[in-house]
């Protein structure tokens, strides 16, 4: 059975990434964008997601093309005005930053899931899965991309309780360092003090979720906050130049706090193929 998945913000960077490795795994994969853009492969949506009206428009599409929706990846993201509000402390900074980490890094996330959820619940399967960090963790960048972040990692496992017996599941995912194209073509060898040869390809996190989205013990992981290099090392999924990227959860002091999660330990049960077809 062909199986359907939905990236938002998918027109650039994480998203387009991940979208792009959904397409090579087979899944017929759809992204929005404000510019209705996307990766060779993929459908694209042209949608704001501050527009409430035009996400519902979006997720019809999606029901009256396909019929269903597997795998939702909340994505969406809108980055402060000048990308300064992650060098200045918070009251040197415009109030309306909240419009952007808030309003579209977390409230863009939780209508998703609201219409995903509607076509999910009836079919009595589906992955919901939010694009979070180390930054629930620790200070990262800004406090209202703390905010927003540790939010997604609370919704995941709000959510799993009223998900229970649906057969749906909702997790939140900690990515480590991203090389995405902007950040690669800036030269540099380490972002953050982190390397950037043991970074995350965007590709990477896109072929974590789709192993994710196949395990066959995908519900004991439902509410959890899982981190992406974790993952990789339990399904033993690589880089595209074949290495393994870092966790970063010693450097911010500790793992997920909803629910509190152990470090994926390479021994621990790895799926096999035919777990996974």
């Amino acid at each position: 059975m062909s199986r359907v998945a939905l990236v938002t913000g998918g027109s650039r960077g994480v998203g387009h990434g991940i979208a792009r490795a959904l397409v090579d795994d087979g899944w017929t994969t759809y992204v929005t964008s404000r510019h209705g853009t996307g990766p060779d492969g993929a459908l694209a949506l042209r949608c704001d997601h501050t527009d409430d009206a035009a996400v519902a428009a979006a997720f019809a599409e999606i029901a009256s093309s396909s019929g269903q929706l597997d795998l939702l990846v909340n994505n969406a993201w809108a980055a402060p005005k000048g990308f300064g509000g992650f060098s200045d402390p918070f009251w040197k900074r415009p109030v309306d930053d909240w419009d952007t980490l808030i309003g579209v890094g977390l409230r863009a996330h939780y209508v998703s899931s609201v219409h995903a959820a509607r076509m999910m619940t009836e079919a009595g399967r589906g992955l919901i899965t939010n694009i979070s960090s180390f930054g629930s963790r620790g200070h990262l960048h800004s406090v209202l991309y703390g905010m927003s972040k540790t939010a997604l990692d609370k919704m995941a496992a709000d959510m799993a309780v009223e998900l229970k017996d649906t057969g749906v599941a909702a997790i939140s995912l900690w990515l480590g360092l991203i090389r995405t194209e902007l950040l690669l073509s800036l030269g540099i060898d380490e972002f953050a003090g982190f390397s950037l040869q043991r970074a995350e390809d965007p590709e990477f996190v896109g072929r974590v979720i789709s192993r994710l989205a196949r395990d066959p013990d995908l519900a004991a992981h439902n509410g959890h906050t899982l981190v992406t290099a974790e993952l990789g090392t339990r399904y033993g999924i690589v880089n595209n130049d074949g290495t393994p990227p870092d966790s970063h959860r010693a450097a911010f002091g500790g793992g997920p706090l909803f629910p509190p999660s152990h470090q994926v330990d390479v021994d621990d049960r790895i799926p096999s193929r035919e777990d996974l077809s």
